[in-house]
């Protein structure tokens, strides 16, 4: 038996204002004058001055505004590394991600193709990566994908919707600071505390569940059900209970996988554009006969707090549509494994699928 060995977030800073200590935390890393540092920033915090004001630039450093509006693409990708290339003198010091899971996915896959040849699209997959990334520092500001402490970064590409999974891609150093969630929208927090909480379920019910991965999902269950049922936390003590939820949820994962929601998602996502917690809700929704405990549970923290999905998102699809989104959906092979067990393909067949696509 040959047992994976998993690279973690190597630094980590908790604690609410420690945002304000991100120059001391980057000007060790600075190679030299001419070797900036590139902020990936989400573009919600374009003329938000409380956040941008706070950012460390100095030199040739600079904030590249993002829209999270779209799911990240490899060709997004693609882009903004032959832009770095131009616009800089020398290989930048580092890539700093702030934002929720979309910027910090883009900000591990920017550091990986600044120092990999070809482009993004090549490297999803599994452990396709040749070449340590450029150093690179996740801070989230939403709790829930997990994103700020994965060993992927999903990106939707020409062919499919997968991640760049490699020992390379975990950041260096994450900011953990739960003063940067305070204005997410209801609707958002939801929606991406409800990734976290599906993580959970899906690595629990699977059947690559292990004492590691378990251990982690447990706890972040647990805070997620205080969180979003319990209800009786101040407003400080949920952001910074989700944001601990997330990176347990995140590391449960690790050495697990996650399931059904997310695979099918995926399907979504890659011919909808639907976001990733968003569709994971709209897909979980639909559950009951693979997580009947997870399902109802979802749909008493959905009741608690007066959320209402988007139906019928599906309806007007062709067959031909359907055909795309279950080819991408069941090309995520490891995650119906881990779901369903090794005889998957005789259990989620593409009728099968596309009956459960078609409630949606």
């Amino acid at each position: 038996m040959s047992y994976k060995n998993f690279p973690m977030v190597p630094r980590v800073i908790f604690g609410r204002g420690s945002f304000n200590q991100l120059n001391d935390i980057l000007e060790p890393k600075r190679l030299n004058s001419k070797a900036p540092f590139i902020f990936l920033v989400d573009d919600v915090f374009k003329n938000n001055a409380w956040l941008t004001s706070r950012i460390p630039l100095a030199y040739d450093d600079r904030i590249i505004y993002i829209s999270a509006a779209e799911e990240p693409k490899t060709s997004q990708v693609d882009e903004l590394v032959e832009d770095i290339i131009l616009t800089t003198k020398e290989r930048p010091s580092g890539i700093i991600g702030i934002g929720g899971g979309t910027l910090l996915d883009l900000a591990k896959a920017v550091s990986i193709m600044l120092t990999n040849e070809g482009e993004a699209k090549d490297y999803q997959g599994w452990d396709l990566v040749k070449n340590e990334a450029v150093y690179h520092v996740g801070i989230p500001t939403i709790s829930g994908t997990g994103a700020e402490v994965s060993r992927t970064t999903v990106l939707t590409g020409p062919e499919k919707k997968l991640g760049i999974n490699s020992d390379y891609t975990p950041f260096d150093q994450v900011v953990l600071d739960s003063e940067l969630t305070q204005d997410v929208p209801k609707e958002q927090w939801f929606y991406t505390g409800m990734d976290c909480y599906i993580h959970c379920i899906e690595s629990l019910e699977g059947s690559y569940l292990n004492a590691f991965s378990q251990s982690y999902g447990e706890k972040a269950f647990d805070l997620c059900k205080e969180i979003f049922l319990d209800n009786n936390l101040s407003e400080v003590e949920s952001q910074e209970k989700l944001m601990m939820a997330s990176w347990h949820g995140g590391m449960s994962i690790a050495y697990s996988q996650v399931g059904v929601a997310h695979a099918m998602s995926y399907g979504l996502a890659y011919l909808l554009g639907t976001k990733h917690g968003i569709g994971n809700c709209i897909v979980f929704d639909h559950l009951e006969e693979f997580y009947p405990e997870g399902v109802k549970l979802f749909k008493e923290m959905k009741a608690k707090h007066n959320i209402k999905l988007p139906q019928g998102i599906c309806a007007d699809l062709t067959d031909a549509d359907f055909d795309i989104m279950i080819k991408v959906s069941l090309g995520m092979a490891p995650l119906w494994e881990n779901a369903l067990g090794k005889n998957w393909k005789n259990i989620m067949t593409p009728e099968k699928l596309k009956s459960l696509y078609q409630k949606m």
